[in-house]
Protein backbone atom coordinates (compact mmCIF):
# COMPACT_ATOMS: atom_id res chain seq x y z
CA UNK A 1 0.00 0.00 0.00
CA UNK A 2 1.44 3.34 -1.06
CA UNK A 3 1.22 6.63 0.83
CA UNK A 4 -0.83 9.39 -0.86
CA UNK A 5 1.12 12.19 -2.48
CA UNK A 6 -0.12 15.79 -2.78
CA UNK A 7 1.80 18.22 -4.98
CA UNK A 8 1.46 22.00 -4.92
CA UNK A 9 1.87 23.03 -8.54
CA UNK A 10 1.57 26.04 -10.81
CA UNK A 11 3.73 26.92 -13.78
CA UNK A 12 3.48 30.60 -12.80
CA UNK A 13 5.77 31.77 -10.04
CA UNK A 14 4.95 34.23 -7.29
CA UNK A 15 1.60 32.73 -6.26
CA UNK A 16 2.73 31.57 -2.82
CA UNK A 17 3.09 27.90 -3.74
CA UNK A 18 6.04 27.14 -1.46
CA UNK A 19 4.56 29.19 1.39
CA UNK A 20 1.37 27.14 1.11
CA UNK A 21 3.20 23.82 1.05
CA UNK A 22 5.23 24.87 4.09
CA UNK A 23 2.24 26.03 6.12
CA UNK A 24 -0.01 23.10 5.22
CA UNK A 25 2.78 20.70 6.19
CA UNK A 26 3.09 22.36 9.58
CA UNK A 27 -0.68 22.41 10.08
CA UNK A 28 -0.91 18.71 9.26
CA UNK A 29 1.59 18.12 12.04
CA UNK A 30 -0.46 20.35 14.35
CA UNK A 31 -3.46 18.16 13.60
CA UNK A 32 -1.60 15.03 14.58
CA UNK A 33 -0.72 13.67 11.15
CA UNK A 34 2.70 12.38 10.26
CA UNK A 35 3.83 13.98 7.03
CA UNK A 36 6.88 13.87 4.77
CA UNK A 37 7.76 17.03 2.85
CA UNK A 38 9.83 16.53 -0.30
CA UNK A 39 11.48 19.50 -2.02
CA UNK A 40 11.65 18.74 -5.75
CA UNK A 41 12.26 22.34 -6.77
CA UNK A 42 15.88 22.87 -7.89
CA UNK A 43 15.71 26.28 -6.18
CA UNK A 44 15.14 24.45 -2.85
CA UNK A 45 12.93 27.19 -1.41
CA UNK A 46 10.93 24.79 0.77
CA UNK A 47 14.15 23.48 2.26
CA UNK A 48 15.35 26.97 3.14
CA UNK A 49 11.99 27.64 4.79
CA UNK A 50 12.41 24.65 7.10
CA UNK A 51 16.16 24.85 7.79
CA UNK A 52 18.50 27.60 8.94
CA UNK A 53 21.75 28.51 7.24
CA UNK A 54 23.95 26.34 9.46
CA UNK A 55 21.81 23.29 8.70
CA UNK A 56 21.95 24.05 4.97
CA UNK A 57 25.74 24.37 5.06
CA UNK A 58 25.98 21.05 6.85
CA UNK A 59 23.76 19.33 4.30
CA UNK A 60 25.03 20.88 1.09
CA UNK A 61 28.74 21.38 1.84
CA UNK A 62 30.01 19.40 4.83
CA UNK A 63 28.50 15.93 4.24
CA UNK A 64 28.34 15.76 0.46
CA UNK A 65 28.77 11.98 0.28
CA UNK A 66 25.50 11.25 2.10
CA UNK A 67 22.03 10.77 0.53
CA UNK A 68 20.81 13.83 2.41
CA UNK A 69 19.12 15.59 -0.52
CA UNK A 70 16.72 14.38 -3.17
CA UNK A 71 19.41 14.74 -5.86
CA UNK A 72 22.00 12.73 -3.95
CA UNK A 73 19.47 9.94 -3.54
CA UNK A 74 18.95 9.63 -7.29
CA UNK A 75 22.40 10.71 -8.53
CA UNK A 76 23.72 7.11 -8.82
CA UNK A 77 21.20 6.58 -11.65
CA UNK A 78 23.30 8.98 -13.73
CA UNK A 79 26.19 6.53 -13.44
CA UNK A 80 25.94 2.79 -12.81
CA UNK A 81 24.34 2.74 -9.39
CA UNK A 82 20.84 2.56 -7.96
CA UNK A 83 18.62 4.81 -5.86
CA UNK A 84 19.86 5.47 -2.32
CA UNK A 85 17.65 5.62 0.76
CA UNK A 86 17.10 9.21 1.86
CA UNK A 87 18.49 10.58 5.10
CA UNK A 88 15.43 12.47 6.30
CA UNK A 89 15.59 15.59 8.43
CA UNK A 90 13.25 15.28 11.40
CA UNK A 91 11.68 18.72 11.83
CA UNK A 92 9.21 17.69 14.54
CA UNK A 93 7.85 14.37 15.76
CA UNK A 94 5.23 14.53 13.01
CA UNK A 95 7.12 16.29 10.18
CA UNK A 96 10.18 15.12 8.29
CA UNK A 97 11.87 16.58 5.22
CA UNK A 98 13.81 15.38 2.20
CA UNK A 99 15.86 18.49 1.40
CA UNK A 100 16.12 19.92 -2.06
CA UNK A 101 19.31 20.53 -3.98
CA UNK A 102 20.34 23.08 -6.59
CA UNK A 103 22.12 20.25 -8.42
CA UNK A 104 18.75 18.62 -9.15
CA UNK A 105 18.52 20.54 -12.42
CA UNK A 106 21.28 18.23 -13.68
CA UNK A 107 18.78 15.36 -13.69
CA UNK A 108 16.52 17.08 -16.23
CA UNK A 109 18.32 15.80 -19.32
CA UNK A 110 18.29 12.19 -18.15
CA UNK A 111 14.56 12.39 -17.44
CA UNK A 112 13.98 13.84 -20.91
CA UNK A 113 16.05 11.09 -22.56
CA UNK A 114 14.26 8.28 -20.76
CA UNK A 115 10.75 9.54 -21.54
CA UNK A 116 10.70 8.30 -25.18
CA UNK A 117 12.75 5.23 -24.21
CA UNK A 118 9.93 4.13 -21.89
CA UNK A 119 7.79 3.49 -24.98
CA UNK A 120 10.33 1.11 -26.48
CA UNK A 121 10.05 -2.64 -26.94
CA UNK A 122 13.33 -3.69 -25.33
CA UNK A 123 14.49 -3.58 -21.69
CA UNK A 124 12.27 -1.03 -19.91
CA UNK A 125 13.74 -1.30 -16.42
CA UNK A 126 16.22 1.54 -16.89
CA UNK A 127 13.75 4.09 -18.36
CA UNK A 128 11.10 3.41 -15.74
CA UNK A 129 13.57 3.39 -12.88
CA UNK A 130 14.73 6.86 -13.87
CA UNK A 131 11.25 8.25 -14.49
CA UNK A 132 9.93 6.93 -11.16
CA UNK A 133 13.02 7.69 -9.08
CA UNK A 134 11.30 10.49 -7.16
CA UNK A 135 8.35 8.24 -6.34
CA UNK A 136 10.54 5.42 -5.04
CA UNK A 137 12.64 7.75 -2.87
CA UNK A 138 9.69 9.54 -1.30
CA UNK A 139 7.64 6.39 -0.77
CA UNK A 140 10.54 4.66 0.98
CA UNK A 141 11.21 7.73 3.13
CA UNK A 142 7.52 8.15 3.96
CA UNK A 143 7.27 4.51 5.00
CA UNK A 144 10.32 4.94 7.25
CA UNK A 145 8.64 7.99 8.80
CA UNK A 146 5.33 6.10 9.11
CA UNK A 147 3.76 9.04 7.28
CA UNK A 148 0.09 9.53 6.51
CA UNK A 149 0.77 11.89 3.61
CA UNK A 150 3.56 13.18 1.38
CA UNK A 151 3.70 16.86 0.40
CA UNK A 152 5.74 17.81 -2.69
CA UNK A 153 6.84 21.28 -3.70
CA UNK A 154 8.02 21.81 -7.28
CA UNK A 155 9.29 24.69 -9.37
CA UNK A 156 7.07 26.89 -11.58
CA UNK A 157 7.63 25.22 -14.95
CA UNK A 158 6.43 22.40 -17.20
CA UNK A 159 9.76 20.61 -17.57
CA UNK A 160 10.84 17.00 -17.19
CA UNK A 161 11.55 17.24 -13.45
CA UNK A 162 8.03 18.42 -12.75
CA UNK A 163 6.59 15.80 -15.08
CA UNK A 164 8.25 13.06 -13.01
CA UNK A 165 7.12 14.76 -9.80
CA UNK A 166 3.54 14.77 -11.06
CA UNK A 167 3.82 11.13 -12.16
CA UNK A 168 4.57 10.44 -8.50
CA UNK A 169 1.48 12.41 -7.39
CA UNK A 170 -2.01 11.26 -6.53
CA UNK A 171 -3.41 14.76 -5.99
CA UNK A 172 -2.58 18.23 -7.29
CA UNK A 173 -3.45 21.50 -5.59
CA UNK A 174 -3.11 24.71 -7.60
CA UNK A 175 -2.37 28.07 -5.93
CA UNK A 176 -3.50 31.08 -7.96
CA UNK A 177 -3.21 34.83 -7.87
CA UNK A 178 -5.93 37.19 -9.01
CA UNK A 179 -4.24 38.37 -12.19
CA UNK A 180 -4.04 37.73 -15.91
CA UNK A 181 -0.83 35.72 -15.56
CA UNK A 182 -2.47 33.15 -13.28
CA UNK A 183 -5.30 32.68 -15.78
CA UNK A 184 -2.78 32.22 -18.58
CA UNK A 185 -0.95 29.75 -16.36
CA UNK A 186 -4.15 27.71 -15.96
CA UNK A 187 -4.51 27.54 -19.75
CA UNK A 188 -1.05 25.99 -19.97
CA UNK A 189 -1.16 23.89 -16.82
CA UNK A 190 -4.52 22.16 -17.31
CA UNK A 191 -3.89 20.65 -20.76
CA UNK A 192 -0.35 19.71 -19.70
CA UNK A 193 -1.62 17.79 -16.67
CA UNK A 194 -4.13 15.90 -18.80
CA UNK A 195 -1.46 15.16 -21.39
CA UNK A 196 1.03 13.88 -18.80
CA UNK A 197 -1.64 11.69 -17.22
CA UNK A 198 -2.61 10.20 -20.57
CA UNK A 199 0.96 9.68 -21.76
CA UNK A 200 1.93 8.00 -18.49
CA UNK A 201 -1.00 5.59 -18.77
CA UNK A 202 0.24 4.66 -22.25
CA UNK A 203 3.66 3.91 -20.79
CA UNK A 204 2.20 1.78 -18.04
CA UNK A 205 0.26 -0.18 -20.65
CA UNK A 206 3.42 -0.55 -22.72
CA UNK A 207 5.18 -2.48 -19.95
CA UNK A 208 2.95 -5.50 -19.60
CA UNK A 209 4.85 -7.22 -16.78
CA UNK A 210 6.73 -4.59 -14.75
CA UNK A 211 9.43 -5.87 -12.42
CA UNK A 212 9.46 -2.77 -10.19
CA UNK A 213 6.69 -0.89 -8.43
CA UNK A 214 5.22 1.94 -10.48
CA UNK A 215 3.03 4.92 -9.55
CA UNK A 216 -0.32 5.31 -11.25
CA UNK A 217 0.21 9.02 -11.95
CA UNK A 218 -3.38 9.97 -11.19
CA UNK A 219 -2.57 13.69 -10.74
CA UNK A 220 -6.15 14.25 -9.57
CA UNK A 221 -6.90 17.99 -9.37
CA UNK A 222 -8.06 18.63 -5.82
CA UNK A 223 -8.95 22.28 -6.34
CA UNK A 224 -7.37 25.70 -6.24
CA UNK A 225 -6.45 28.30 -3.65
CA UNK A 226 -6.91 31.97 -4.46
CA UNK A 227 -4.05 33.93 -2.97
CA UNK A 228 -4.34 37.60 -2.17
CA UNK A 229 -0.64 38.26 -1.62
CA UNK A 230 -0.44 40.31 -4.82
CA UNK A 231 -3.05 42.89 -3.84
CA UNK A 232 -1.55 46.38 -3.71
CA UNK A 233 -3.04 49.66 -2.54
CA UNK A 234 -2.30 51.17 -5.94
CA UNK A 235 -4.23 48.45 -7.70
CA UNK A 236 -7.96 49.15 -8.22
CA UNK A 237 -10.30 46.69 -6.51
CA UNK A 238 -12.29 46.47 -9.74
CA UNK A 239 -9.27 45.12 -11.63
CA UNK A 240 -8.56 42.62 -8.86
CA UNK A 241 -12.13 41.31 -8.85
CA UNK A 242 -12.14 41.10 -12.63
CA UNK A 243 -9.49 38.39 -12.64
CA UNK A 244 -10.62 36.74 -9.41
CA UNK A 245 -14.12 36.15 -10.76
CA UNK A 246 -12.81 34.50 -13.92
CA UNK A 247 -10.92 31.79 -12.06
CA UNK A 248 -13.82 29.29 -11.51
CA UNK A 249 -14.71 29.09 -15.22
CA UNK A 250 -11.09 28.95 -16.38
CA UNK A 251 -10.34 26.19 -13.87
CA UNK A 252 -13.23 24.06 -15.11
CA UNK A 253 -12.42 24.56 -18.76
CA UNK A 254 -8.66 24.15 -18.60
CA UNK A 255 -7.91 21.92 -15.61
CA UNK A 256 -11.02 19.75 -15.44
CA UNK A 257 -11.55 19.79 -19.21
CA UNK A 258 -15.25 20.61 -18.90
CA UNK A 259 -17.10 22.20 -21.81
CA UNK A 260 -19.01 24.79 -19.80
CA UNK A 261 -19.92 28.44 -20.16
CA UNK A 262 -20.86 29.11 -16.56
CA UNK A 263 -19.37 28.44 -13.14
CA UNK A 264 -20.19 29.38 -9.53
CA UNK A 265 -18.91 32.66 -8.16
CA UNK A 266 -15.59 32.10 -6.48
CA UNK A 267 -16.76 32.35 -2.87
CA UNK A 268 -19.35 29.64 -3.58
CA UNK A 269 -17.13 27.44 -5.74
CA UNK A 270 -16.71 23.97 -4.15
CA UNK A 271 -13.31 23.49 -5.81
CA UNK A 272 -12.01 26.75 -4.34
CA UNK A 273 -10.48 25.38 -1.15
CA UNK A 274 -9.59 28.78 0.27
CA UNK A 275 -9.30 32.48 -0.44
CA UNK A 276 -6.35 33.31 1.76
CA UNK A 277 -5.90 36.78 3.17
CA UNK A 278 -2.81 38.88 2.73
CA UNK A 279 -0.48 38.08 5.64
CA UNK A 280 2.51 39.74 4.04
CA UNK A 281 3.36 41.77 7.17
CA UNK A 282 3.88 38.52 9.10
CA UNK A 283 6.19 36.89 6.59
CA UNK A 284 9.44 38.61 7.72
CA UNK A 285 8.68 37.67 11.35
CA UNK A 286 8.00 34.07 10.38
CA UNK A 287 11.19 33.84 8.33
CA UNK A 288 13.23 35.26 11.19
CA UNK A 289 11.61 32.92 13.73
CA UNK A 290 11.85 29.93 11.36
CA UNK A 291 8.23 28.99 11.94
CA UNK A 292 4.85 29.32 10.17
CA UNK A 293 2.99 32.60 10.59
CA UNK A 294 0.20 30.97 12.59
CA UNK A 295 2.72 29.90 15.27
CA UNK A 296 4.20 33.35 15.85
CA UNK A 297 4.12 34.63 19.42
CA UNK A 298 4.65 37.97 21.14
CA UNK A 299 8.34 37.08 21.64
CA UNK A 300 8.62 36.92 17.84
CA UNK A 301 7.14 40.41 17.48
CA UNK A 302 3.51 39.38 16.88
CA UNK A 303 1.90 41.98 19.13
CA UNK A 304 -1.10 44.26 18.74
CA UNK A 305 -2.78 43.90 15.37
CA UNK A 306 -0.23 41.26 14.38
CA UNK A 307 -1.42 38.95 17.15
CA UNK A 308 -4.95 39.04 15.74
CA UNK A 309 -3.59 38.33 12.26
CA UNK A 310 -1.79 35.29 13.65
CA UNK A 311 -5.08 33.98 15.06
CA UNK A 312 -6.80 34.58 11.71
CA UNK A 313 -4.02 32.75 9.90
CA UNK A 314 -4.37 29.79 12.25
CA UNK A 315 -8.06 29.54 11.48
CA UNK A 316 -7.52 29.98 7.73
CA UNK A 317 -4.87 27.28 7.47
CA UNK A 318 -6.68 24.86 9.76
CA UNK A 319 -9.85 25.14 7.62
CA UNK A 320 -7.84 24.70 4.44
CA UNK A 321 -6.00 21.68 5.80
CA UNK A 322 -9.25 20.06 6.92
CA UNK A 323 -10.57 20.38 3.37
CA UNK A 324 -7.37 18.85 2.01
CA UNK A 325 -7.65 15.92 4.40
CA UNK A 326 -11.29 15.39 3.40
CA UNK A 327 -10.37 15.47 -0.30
CA UNK A 328 -7.67 12.85 0.19
CA UNK A 329 -9.84 10.74 2.46
CA UNK A 330 -7.71 10.99 5.60
CA UNK A 331 -9.36 11.07 9.00
CA UNK A 332 -8.19 12.57 12.30
CA UNK A 333 -4.50 12.51 13.15
CA UNK A 334 -3.04 9.71 15.22
CA UNK A 335 -1.54 12.01 17.84
CA UNK A 336 -3.09 14.58 20.13
CA UNK A 337 -4.09 17.38 17.79
CA UNK A 338 -3.17 20.90 18.89
CA UNK A 339 -5.90 22.55 16.82
CA UNK A 340 -8.89 23.56 18.93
Amino acid sequence: MTIPVLTFFNNKGGVGKTTLAYHVTWMLGEMGHRVLAADLDPQANLTSAFLDEDQLVNIWEEVEDQPNTIFRCIHPLLEVGDIRTANRILVTREVSLIPGDLALSGFEDELSNQWPASMGDSNLVRPFKVLTAFWHVIQDAASAHDADLIIIDVGPNLGAINRSALIASDFVLIPLGADLFSLQGLRNLGPTLRSWRSLWKRRLDNWESPTIGLPQGDMQPMGYIAQQHGVRLSRPVKAYNRWLNRIPLEYRRNVLGENVNEAPVIDQDPVCLAMLKNYQSLIPMAMEARKPIFMLRSADGAIGAHSYAVQDAYQDYSKLTMKILAGIGLGPGRFNAKVS
